[in-house]
């Protein structure tokens, strides 16, 4: 007998993402990092996102599951206002923008974005949340680029912008070298009210 065929699996997670015109400010603002540093694994402007609820991998099918209670979540909550902010580093190997604003309301939404989730019966790791936009990894031997690139970030003071969107993002399997890339599933806007 042949071996059972494995269902197809993708990565994925929850996230919003800042708007065209606040990636754009932090892309300038990054413009001398990048021409300094061009050996770090840069994440791509249109793959900023600051992650919810990271997933892992994925039946396909539970993603059709998820899709009608993230929808849900996305119209029960009013959108967020925030801002990206300074920077900092994860044990040196990768570089972020940090995220100020409404954070107790970031937090509330990941909440109930991890709690619908686990109503649908898929489990996945949960780590507290950090909010903060994954810029670049180091490779090898490039740990002290990532400590001046979020040196150089301490006194950003991004735009104030407010979240449009949910969205479930699938992203390659970032295996090997290459540079991670990302796609929308789904996006759902929020319905609530802004905060006031």
């Amino acid at each position: 007998m042949g071996e059972p065929t494995r269902e197809p699996t993708v990565r994925v997670f929850v996230a919003v993402a800042p708007p065209d015109e606040a990636k754009t400010e932090l892309e300038r603002a990054l413009g001398p990092a990048y021409v300094a540093y061009p050996g770090l694994r840069w994440n791509r402007i249109e793959d900023w996102h600051i992650t919810l609820a990271f997933l892992g991998e994925l039946p396909l099918p539970a993603l059709e599951s998820m899709r009608p209670v993230l929808a849900d979540a996305a119209a029960a909550r009013p959108s967020l206002e925030l801002a990206l902010r300074g920077g900092g580093h994860f044990d040196e190997r990768v570089v972020w923008a940090g995220v100020d604003g409404e954070l107790d309301g970031l937090h509330r939404l990941a909440d109930d974005v991890r709690g619908a989730i686990r109503a649908c019966g898929i489990d996945f790791e949960t780590r507290p949340l950090r909010p903060h936009l994954t810029l670049a990894r180091a490779r090898r031997g490039d740990t002290s680029a990532v400590v001046d690139v979020a040196g150089r970030l301490a006194g950003f003071d991004g735009l104030a912008w407010r979240t449009r969107r949910l969205h479930l993002v699938a992203s390659n399997f970032g295996r090997g070298p290459g540079v991670i890339r990302y796609r929308d599933v789904d996006a759902w806007e929020f319905g609530g009210a802004p905060a006031v």
